[in-house]
């Protein structure tokens, strides 16, 4: 039985320092304390993910939020590679970008995207939307290794 919310680890893959100061001010003001981590490209994001260089010490994380338009590689890119990685393949990715393009949609899910949300442009949106991913991966699913 779920004794109610857990802390998780995230990792939010973000060139934007707005989106990125607005996702960490959703994650604090919220009731359970994730744990989140930034990077702030593609590359640093692989890195991190495969615990390489100053990454070494990384966590593990339960949930990726990935934009797509990234520097050095793209979200596109960072997408497939773990998707392609056995290691790597399991943790649940959430396309969290400004992007409405159908294409990059079709793309996403065609890449094994968990979910496509479109960032709002307004401030208040954008921390609910930030909470809800948050809600819905900390008390309603069930991630691997919880």
């Amino acid at each position: 039985m779920n004794n109610g919310p857990r802390a998780i680890d995230v990792l939010l893959v973000e060139d934007d320092p707005g989106d990125v100061l607005m996702t960490r001010e959703a994650f604090e003001d919220h009731k359970v304390t994730n744990r989140l981590s930034v990077v702030s490209d593609g590359v640093s994001a692989m890195e991190f993910l495969r615990k390489e260089g100053e990454h070494r010490d990384a966590p593990t994380p339960d949930l990726i939020l990935l934009d797509l338009n990234l520097p050095r590689m793209d979200g596109r890119e960072v997408l497939a590679a773990l998707k392609a990685d056995e290691a790597l393949r399991k943790i649940p990715v959430v396309v969290l970008t400004t992007s409405e393009a159908e294409e990059d949609v079709v793309r996403s899910y065609s890449l094994h995207a968990n979910a496509y949300v479109t960032k709002p442009v307004d401030f208040d949106r954008f921390i609910d939307v930030v909470r809800q991913i948050d809600d819905f991966f900390v008390s309603v699913v069930r991630l691997p290794g919880h």
